[in-house]
C-alpha cells in the first residue's frame, strides 16, 4: 500500500502547486504579447513616431532634444526595434555614431542591442520552449541541441550571424530562445557579435547618415566577410584535418 502511493505520488504532477503554467496558459500569453506589441506598433504608426525613428535627420534631432537623456533614448529605441521586429534598428545605431562619436555611441548600442536581444530571448524561452518541446517531432532535435558539443555549435551560429546583415537580429533572439543554448552562452554569443557591427555603423554615423543606403549594405558586407574569415578558415581547417585522420587511419 505505501508503495503505490509512493508510485502515484512521482507519477502524477502537483498540478495544485501551480508552479509552471501549462501549455494553454503559455499560448494565451503569446498571444496576449502579440497583441500588446501590435497595439504599440499602431500606437507608433498613428503617433508618427515611427516616421520619427526612420529618419535619420528627424530622430537626430529628436535625440539633440533630450539633452542628458539622449542616450537613454536611444537605448530604449534601440530595445523597442528588436523587440518589435518591424521597426529597423539601423537609423537609430546611425545617429549614435553622428551624435555621441564611435566610442561612446558603440557603446550605447551596444547596450540596447543586447538588452533587446535578451528580452526577445526570454519571451520565446519563457512562452514558447515547453510548448515546442511538447512536440514529439521537434523533441528528439532538442534534445540533441541540448548537449555539449551542439551548444558550442548553437553558440558560434548566433555569434556568426550577428555578423551577416542580411539575417535578421530579432528573429536570431526570438529563435534563439526557442532552443536549449544555455542563457549564459547566448549572452556571449550575442556580445560578441555585435561589437564589430555596432562600432562600424557609429564610427561612420555621419557618413551612413548621408549616403544611400547601397553603401551602408556594402561596408557590413565588408565587415561581416573581415570578421567571418577568421571562423570559416578555422572550419576549413577542422576539415582538412578530419580527412588527413582518416586517410591516415
Amino acid at each position: 500500500m505505501t508503495t503505490t502511493l509512493k508510485h502515484e505520488f512521482h507519477r502524477v504532477p502537483m498540478a495544485g502547486m501551480g508552479v509552471r503554467p501549462n501549455a494553454k496558459a503559455k499560448v494565451v500569453g503569446v498571444l496576449l504579447l502579440l497583441a500588446a506589441l501590435a497595439a504599440i506598433y499602431w500606437v507608433m504608426l498613428e503617433t508618427g513616431a515611427l516616421t520619427t525613428v526612420t529618419n535619420k535627420a528627424a530622430l537626430s534631432e529628436w535625440i539633440d532634444q533630450l539633452g542628458y537623456w539622449g542616450p537613454v533614448g536611444i537605448i530604449g529605441l534601440m530595445i523597442t526595434a528588436i523587440v518589435l521586429s518591424p521597426i529597423p534598428s539601423a537609423p537609430i545605431a546611425m545617429v549614435a555614431g553622428a551624435v555621441y562619436g564611435s566610442l561612446w555611441g558603440t557603446v550605447i548600442v551596444v547596450i540596447g542591442a543586447e538588452a533587446g536581444a535578451l528580452i526577445a530571448f526570454a519571451i520565446a524561452r519563457s512562452l514558447g520552449y515547453d510548448v515546442i518541446h511538447r512536440w514529439r517531432r521537434v523533441r528528439p532535435v532538442l534534445n540533441w541541441l541540448g548537449k555539449d558539443r551542439s551548444q558550442g555549435g548553437l553558440m558560434l551560429v548566433i555569434f556568426a550571424s550577428r555578423l551577416v546583415p542580411f539575417i535578421s537580429f530579432d528573429a536570431v533572439s526570438y529563435a534563439a530562445g526557442l532552443t536549449p543554448i544555455a542563457f549564459w552562452r547566448f549572452v556571449v554569443a550575442t556580445l560578441a557579435g555585435v561589437i564589430p557591427t555596432a562600432y562600424l555603423i557609429t564610427a561612420f554615423g555621419g557618413l551612413l547618415m548621408a549616403s544611400e543606403s547601397g553603401v551602408v549594405t556594402g561596408l557590413l558586407i565588408l565587415v561581416s566577410g573581415i570578421t567571418l574569415l577568421p571562423i570559416v578558415a578555422k572550419l576549413l581547417l577542422a576539415r582538412r584535418r578530419g580527412r588527413k585522420s582518416v586517410f591516415q587511419q
